[in-house]
């Protein structure tokens, strides 16, 4: 009798393990912006692997969901990494257009009176559209570290037909990794007491994982108004290294970095 009490308790325990298991598993594999908005999350190291060469005098500032390196002398960053899942276009926030001052830049980032009057929107890098899903990303998206001066007519017609591309693209792949800026350079006009740097260029970098196949395209446009096709501005990885002086995913494996810098084919991307 007393061994099979035993053999019950033992049945029992077990049952309860797993239990507690199938919880903690359940858990654990929610996705990320069910919780984003929790103190305790932190960045996940691997994203690094995908961050462009940074230089010895460079410094990343971390934010909830996108990263980047602030350039002091251009009062912008020089590039801003993120990354995009399926999910986290799905809105559950309204924007509320609040820009500020990013507080993790310590030199101090660009404010109110450098964008004021001067005719320049407050051009996000890393797109609001993209942050919906949490409203602490959705609002950081809003730092000024995040801004640079571009042409009105750019930033609302072909920079942000190429925002909405790339969320169509998301939701066609597994994820996407991005990183995007301003061509900067010590010639380009300024705006404001903070002397903003107005950058004739901008580029978006684009690295796709679906099941087990990777893709990758890069965009380099002229900050003004266009009506051209989005493909008029496809150019390969490395010819944009050469132009911008960045050295993209330099951490990924020597013959991956082959296939997706050396090559830009345009058709493997949909454009409907």
């Amino acid at each position: 009798m007393l061994n099979t009490q035993k053999s019950i308790f033992k049945i029992g325990l077990f049952i309860l393990l797993v239990f507690v298991i199938s919880i903690i598993v359940a858990f654990s594999t929610k996705e990320t912006h069910q919780n984003v908005d929790s103190s305790s999350i932190k960045y996940e190291l691997s994203d690094t692997i995908f961050y462009p060469r940074i230089d010895s005098a460079e410094s990343v500032i971390h934010h909830l969901y996108y990263d980047l390196v602030y350039d002091e002398n251009h009062e912008q960053a020089k590039w801003i990494f993120y990354k995009l899942y399926p999910s986290y276009i799905v809105k559950s926030f309204e924007r509320k257009n609040d820009f500020r001052s990013d507080p993790s830049v310590t030199s101090g980032s660009a404010g109110h009176s450098d964008y004021r009057g001067s005719g320049f929107d407050r051009g996000h890098l890393m797109p609001a559209a993209d942050m919906v899903w949490s409203q602490k990303a959705l609002s950081e998206s809003f730092y000024y570290s995040n801004m640079s001066p571009q042409h009105p007519s750019f930033n609302r017609g072909i920079w942000k037909r190429l925002e909405s591309r790339v969320r169509k693209w998301v939701s066609q792949a597994d994820s996407l990794y991005i990183v995007t800026g301003p061509k900067l350079n010590m010639k380009l006009n300024t705006i404001g007491p903070n002397e903003v740097s107005v950058p004739d260029y901008y580029y978006k970098v684009i690295l796709k994982f679906n099941q087990s196949h990777s893709d990758a395209i890069a965009f380099l446009m002229p900050n003004k108004a266009s009506k051209s096709d989005l493909t008029d501005y496809v150019i390969t990885i490395d010819a944009l290294e050469e132009d911008l002086g960045i050295d993209f995913f330099h951490n990924l494996d020597d013959s991956l970095q082959t296939i997706i810098e050396t090559k830009s084919d345009h058709t493997r991307w949909s454009w409907r």
